[in-house]
């Protein structure tokens, strides 16, 4: 009997270790499985994507890159797939509704994974709900698919060129075009050559201290200038900083608009000149009888067009004028000898 209860014992042990063994062993497997604890401290949630580029059950749920649960199911949900996964419960807080779940790759071999960016400012999303879908990035086959077009569309620029088409392709086949730039490039570096060299005005402000000192003391007195301007100094600052000066400037503009008003309604001379016919016709009438008199003068008509016309009569008049001069100054020098007057009384 004894040793009978020895072996119930030491059997009893050996089940114990192997059961201890067993649950250890199950544990450090579902630990390293990545399906992100126990059941009661996981809670599903959802999203919906128009593509899920080969993402299957079992894949990792990441939040900012760290496995934080797996996918549990896909579903079509008209055309588009509703992905369920099960991410840990402490992560309740930082998926809200202002996250956003994108397929992600966790290889370059193509094992697609649904990575969520966490959000702790939204509302957590409650078991089930739905975690909005962001834009889907692009998977090896459509980076492939479009290296594929850029490959195709640089052999087609290449082709181009050989064949002369644009501007780099006029540049590698056309010798003309390639002298004018070679001429233009010898250009640039002879002026550049002026320029280091002190020659012309770039050259001198680059090389000459008195110039640089001479264009820097005047853009000095034109910060001065315009210090005073703001300042209100002179005309043209009272002009933009005194309110009595804009007043006057605005009270003449409005004058000015009366006055154009007035005439353009007919008021005073210049209105009526413009708007009467009449006057006009008259003012006409008057320009062309001028004009007639003038003609006249120029043909030697009448006394004064002789005056102006007439050599001899201009002398004629002349040497009178000349000769009334002189008997002025006659009866000026001896007035006695001009001007004698004798009185007589019963004679």
């Amino acid at each position: 009997m004894p040793r009978t209860k020895s072996l119930a014992w030491a059997e009893l042990k050996i089940g114990l270790l192997s059961i201890l063994a067993l649950g250890i062993a199950a544990t450090l497997i579902f630990a390293l499985s990545g399906s992100g604890g126990f059941s009661w401290e996981r809670y599903p949630l959802k999203t919906i994507f128009t593509n899920i580029s080969g993402l299957n059950e079992g894949a990792q749920v990441r939040i900012a890159g760290v496995p934080v649960g797996q996918v549990t199911g896909v579903a079509f949900v008209g055309d588009r797939v509703e992905v369920w996964f099960e991410i840990r419960e402490e992560m309740r807080s930082r998926v809200t509704d202002r996250s956003t779940a994108v397929l992600g790759s966790v290889s370059l071999l193509g094992e697609a994974a649904v990575d969520i960016t966490p959000s702790s400012q939204g509302t957590p999303i409650p078991e089930w709900g739905y975690v909005p879908a962001g834009p889907t990035a692009g998977s090896i086959a459509e980076v492939t698919a479009g290296a594929q077009q850029g490959i195709a569309e640089l052999t087609a620029v290449l082709t181009d060129i050989r064949n002369g088409r644009g501007t780099v392709g006029q540049l590698f086949t056309n010798d003309a075009l390639y002298r004018d730039l070679n001429g233009l490039v010898a250009t640039a570096e002879s002026v550049a050559e002026g320029i280091a060299s002190g020659r012309g005005t770039l050259g001198r402000l680059i090389n000459d201290p008195k110039a640089a000192q001479a264009l820097e003391a005047s853009l000095q007195d034109l910060q001065t200038v315009t210090a005073r301007i703001r300042a209100g100094e002179g005309s043209l600052g009272k002009l933009l900083t005194d309110d009595t000066l804009s007043k006057s400037l605005a009270s003449t503009t409005a004058n000015m608009d009366a006055i154009t008003g007035r005439i353009n309604q007919g008021e005073g001379t210049a209105g009526a000149l413009i708007r009467d016919r009449q006057l006009y016709d008259r003012m006409n009438s008057m320009t062309n009888r001028l004009d007639q008199v003038i003609a006249a003068l120029q043909k030697g008509e009448g006394t004064a067009g002789q005056l102006l016309q007439d050599r001899q009569l201009y002398e004629n008049m002349n040497g009178a004028v000349a000769e009334m001069r002189k008997l002025i100054a006659a009866i000026l020098a001896d007035p006695k000898k001009f001007l004698e007057i004798k009185v007589s009384l019963f004679g």
